[in-house]
């Protein structure tokens, strides 16, 4: 690894040793320590850095995509700020056209479900409370992280009705929902998508009892690696509170693919997806 300065590293750290944040709020964060960090870094210093941060979360692809198009700016002559600015502008608006996609099929009075805390689904539901749309939400604590925390503190502020159970239980809470919805952390080129461990659990429920479940994702997502050669982050042991025995293999994944025949369909910024893949007109 290169030899960084200390404002590298912690740049660094911050993106290596966040597991609260969705892959999209993650990516924003990066972002902005990185303009702050392009204010005074020379040209190489700041590639070194772009180089070595697309490679820090190989299952949120965002970020890694979000940092080639960076270094694409770079190497074609922008100023180092711009370049920052100009694609945290795209990821933004991005998720801003995915709201207004996914809220079109959101009928009044609805149950969404979800899992995880992903930062494009509370976009969503930001924009169906400014549209006066009444809607309630089942989330799941989304352990170890336990990300649905977050989300529930921030629904519980925009007075949206929200009922937080353990992962446990989500086969007990699905026949209740009207409609589950979710993020996604990276789309395979297999026709698979990479999200928080429980995920494929909820997409079998979902299933069993005829709910549509719909995926948000950006065209920043993408990837040309397929299910089979994907790396899935595991995280520190440390947060299971595993007992500790000669015979004890604690395991902490916290993402998983999840094949795309699962779900009702994917909305990205281009729009609404059902499969196989073909947009809604």
């Amino acid at each position: 690894m290169p030899d960084f300065d200390n404002r590298a590293n912690r740049i660094l750290s911050r993106l290596r040793e966040d597991h609260q944040s969705g892959a999209t709020a993650l990516a924003l964060k990066t972002l902005r320590d990185l303009a702050v960090y392009a204010e005074e870094a020379n040209r190489d210093d700041l590639a070194a850095l772009v180089s070595e941060l697309r490679n820090a979360r190989p299952s949120m692809i965002v970020i890694s995509n979000a940092l080639s198009r960076v270094a694409s700016q770079l190497a074609g002559g922008e100023k180092p700020v711009a370049a920052v600015n100009r694609v945290a502008r795209a990821l933004e608006n991005a998720s801003a056209a995915i709201a207004q996609h996914a809220h079109r099929l959101i009928p009044a009075n609805t149950v969404i479900m979800t899992h995880s805390a992903s930062s494009v689904v509370l976009e969503l539901f930001r924009l169906l409370l400014r549209e006066q749309h009444r809607f309630s939400v089942i989330c799941t604590q989304s352990s170890p992280g336990f990300e649905g925390h977050q989300l529930a503190r921030a629904l519980n502020d925009m007075n949206v009705p929200v009922t937080l159970i353990t992962d446990a239980q989500m086969g007990l809470f699905v026949p209740q929902a009207d409609v589950v919805i979710t993020g996604s952390d990276t789309w395979l080129a297999d026709g698979h998508f990479i999200n928080k461990s429980g995920t494929r659990l909820l997409a079998l429920a979902a299933r069993a009892h005829k709910k549509p479940f719909w995926v948000l994702g950006d065209s920043f997502r993408h990837s040309d690696q397929t299910s089979d050669e994907i790396t899935l982050e595991e995280m520190p042991v440390s947060e299971l509170n595993a007992p500790e025995g000669d015979w004890i293999t604690p395991r902490n994944i916290y993402f998983e693919t999840i094949p795309e025949s699962l779900v009702t369909g994917r909305i990205s910024e281009q729009g609404v997806f059902s499969f196989p893949d073909s947009p809604r007109h």
